[in-house]
């Protein structure tokens, strides 16, 4: 069977959701920088989908024969041109650099983006 997580979260679960995304890695044999952008990574992922989502989002890892991959869906109102402009923000921005962060460190990026909601995919070496 493979190794999977499937929950759903709101703000109130974020440290918990973190310390379960660690585990996983680590179970799956990720140490040091590896493990910390894959945490850093779904993090930022269940953080956008609070902020920009409606305040709750579903989580599902699980590892393949290409990596961890990790899908995180809201329902919120969904953005415009998802994944097109994952330029650097200004290094002066507040934020803006969750999805450029994730884009960076991900083997690959899926982005679905509606008025139902969005969901990113995303796969990281594991």
């Amino acid at each position: 069977m493979t190794p999977e997580i499937t929950r759903d979260f709101t703000r109130a679960d974020l440290p918990t959701l973190r310390t379960e995304v660690e585990r996983f890695g680590t179970a799956q044999g990720l140490v040091g920088v590896a493990l910390y952008r894959f945490v850093a990574a779904v993090h930022e992922l269940a953080t956008n989908a609070i902020r920009h989502g409606g305040g709750a989002g579903h989580l599902h890892l699980r590892h393949s024969a290409t990596g961890l991959r990790c899908r995180v869906t809201d329902h919120g109102p969904g953005f415009p041109a998802p994944g097109r402009d994952l330029t650097p923000p200004d290094r002066h921005a507040l934020n803006g650099r969750g999805l450029w962060y994730v884009r960076n460190v991900a083997t690959s990026l899926h982005i679905t983006s509606d008025r139902s909601g969005t969901s990113v995919t995303v796969t990281m070496p594991g």
